[in-house]
């Protein structure tokens, strides 16, 4: 199949050239200007994306430490709460932890409890432990797709803890 012109005349016009209109679109310029484009936005966006240039002082203050891994309070199948495989009751739990928060009060402490543990069991724990001083505590919950590879190794080895 050639691309070439169709011919809507029969002869020649008055010049000697064939006047036959072009019905074909060359894409190779509108390509060329296209990556021409492309080129030019992917160059400025990263620049457009830029705040204002300041300079920032130094300083001889030391770098703010990195955050401590969290402090884990596990509440077992039984209802017993145990920090870092120590076994505590419910009255010997607050003196331990405010022990600790003693320490460090914005350590982050993270609850965890059994699933067969009544959710109330759960919540009285997470009170002791706010009354101990701590203020930022969460729950540790497992997804939905089962626990993750570095989850699994902890959790196993708190399950034999308590038993």
């Amino acid at each position: 199949m050639a691309m070439g012109s169709i011919r809507t005349s029969g002869g020649d016009d008055e010049d000697g050239l064939d006047a036959t209109p072009m019905a074909d679109i060359n894409v190779t310029p509108m390509v060329d200007v296209m990556l021409v484009l492309l080129i030019i936005f992917m160059v400025a966006a990263p620049l457009m994306t830029t705040g204002v240039p300041v300079q920032l002082p130094k300083t001889a203050a030391a770098k703010v430490a990195q955050s401590k891994k969290p402090l884990e309070v596990t509440v077992d199948k039984e209802g017993q709460p145990s920090i870092a495989k120590e076994i505590f009751t419910l009255e010997s739990l607050v003196p331990r932890l405010r022990e600790m928060a003693a320490e460090n009060k914005d350590q982050v402490v993270l609850v965890r409890g059994d699933r067969d543990v009544p959710y109330g069991k759960v919540m009285e724990v997470m009170g002791l432990v706010g009354q101990a001083g701590f203020s930022k505590v969460s729950l540790i919950a497992q997804s939905p797709g089962g626990p993750s590879p570095a989850a699994a190794a902890p959790a196993a080895a708190s399950d034999g803890a308590a038993r």
